[in-house]
């Protein structure tokens, strides 16, 4: 930055921190890739090629031109039920992933694979039943899955090299880590051959969090990014030295409910409402939901999902009917058999038929939310005493000040009411260019604003 840039800068930091006197917390902004994209590939357990396509190649080159940072593959890119040749740590397609790897490096972004450190196929060969509680077991789909206890020294064995070993061998840039963890405190008696390595508690989970410091320093030294996904909405009392990205949302059925559940984790949290279940107004509630409190949604996109993995013939479904995430699967099967033209869902927790702007919109709002979390900018979230108003926020606005050489506020109102603010700093509307020092904020509305200064 030059003179200029700096002298902005210092001005706006002097500003900021003379008008905020409380907060919910107050971050720096660093090495934070905010637009991520989880990308499918395709209808696993059938056989299908990870190689790209002149599709796939025109979507990532959309995204890089937008600044999309880092690019997600769910399960689909291994071969958990050892169907072709592969397993659960190895690509049933090696040669075409290779390239879908090296196609999204060449725009300049990021990739990182699926993983567990807890998920592991009972019907693997390599299944040691010791490494699992009997009761701990998620069975869905085609799969049964046990949750591998963290405490066990035999499946830390056996894990670790693998996950090192994708890192080394694939060229990644991290992983995700869906940690499939059962509660140790939940057991009736533990395992033969856990060691806990600390108390486990409802608040304290010791054993999980020594092997994620273990996979996220095994990460880090390679430079890569560590996304973790516990359950549901949940943390586990995770914070930002053990993951980089925290994943939260599956099963979630309203988006206010995620935003208050969450709003106070550590950075960076990246949610994803399950839209198999929840419903929005519109596909601007996500933003309005998560902007102000410095997060923003991942991307559900890629190759269309047509639910064809729902009648694969190659594998049992276990519990027939009775599981949820069968029924949908074919559901939406059956809609897109029935209505060939309808708008695509690009994931299995996406709403049916999928939604008509959804990609836009969030290319839109990330238009917007990218310029305002540059590295180095101090953000202070959810304002509560502020000096720039003529009046106390209302218990239903949400306002967060994202600092550097600009000075950049969202106002969030969650309630029905309209706010009026008045504000002796004069205050532009990013969308609609709009200059002044008064604020209408309609209810249930997200304002993008930036500060205009004198001369």
């Amino acid at each position: 930055m030059d003179t200029e840039h700096h002298r902005r800068r210092l001005q706006n930091l002097r500003d900021a921190n003379d008008a905020v006197t409380s907060c919910m917390t107050e971050h720096r902004i660093r090495e934070y890739l905010p637009g991520q994209v989880f990308y499918n590939l395709g209808e696993y357990p059938l056989r299908f090629s990870s190689a790209p396509t002149d599709y796939d190649r025109h979507l990532l080159q959309e995204f890089a031109d937008h600044g999309v940072g880092l690019v997600q593959l769910h399960e689909d890119w291994n071969d958990s039920q050892r169907l072709y040749g592969a397993d659960k740590f190895s690509s049933h397609d090696e040669a075409g992933l290779a390239d879908f790897i090296s196609l999204v490096h060449s725009f300049g972004m990021k990739i990182i694979l699926y993983a567990s450190t807890g998920f592991f196929e009972a019907t693997d060969p390599d299944f040691d039943p010791a490494w699992a509680h009997p009761d701990s077991h998620l069975v869905e789909l085609w799969f049964d899955y046990a949750k591998c206890s963290p405490a066990s020294p035999g499946w830390r064995a056996y894990l670790l090299p693998h996950l090192e070993r994708l890192m080394d061998e694939y060229g990644i840039d991290g992983l995700y880590d869906d940690a499939g963890y059962y509660p140790l405190h939940l057991y009736d008696a533990p395992l033969p051959d856990d060691i806990s390595p600390g108390p486990e508690t409802p608040q304290c989970h010791s054993a999980l969090y020594d092997l994620l410091e273990i996979v996220s320093d095994m990460i880090h030294k390679r430079g890569g990014v560590f996304k973790v996904h516990i359950d549901g909405a949940e943390s586990g009392g995770l914070t930002n030295d053990i993951y980089d990205y925290l994943w939260v949302g599956e099963g979630i059925e309203n988006v206010g409910k995620l935003r208050e559940k969450t709003k106070a984790y550590d950075p960076y949290v990246v949610p994803a409402l399950d839209m198999s279940r929840a419903h929005v107004e519109s596909q601007d509630d996500f933003y309005l939901h998560s902007v102000p409190y410095m997060q923003f949604p991942v991307r559900m996109d890629g190759r269309p999902v047509t639910g064809e993995r729902a009648f694969a013939d190659n594998v049992t479904f276990r519990r027939g009917e009775d599981c949820f995430w069968t029924r949908n699967t074919r559901a939406i099967h059956k809609y897109y058999t029935e209505h060939p033209e309808a708008r695509p869902i690009y994931d299995w927790w996406g709403s049916c038929p999928g939604p008509a702007d959804a990609r836009e919109r969030w290319l839109y709002h990330f238009d917007l939310y990218r310029p305002m979390v540059a590295e180095g900018t101090r953000v202070w979230i959810d304002v509560t005493e502020i000096t720039i108003f003529d009046q106390p926020l209302p218990d239903t606005v949400t306002a967060s000040l994202f600092v550097n050489d600009t000075m950049y506020l969202v106002l969030a109102n969650y309630g029905d009411a309209p706010v009026t603010l008045n504000s002796p700093w004069t205050w532009e509307n990013r969308e609609t260019g709009d200059v002044r020092q008064r604020i209408e904020l309609p209810g249930q509305t997200l304002l993008y604003l930036q500060r205009v200064r004198a001369g």
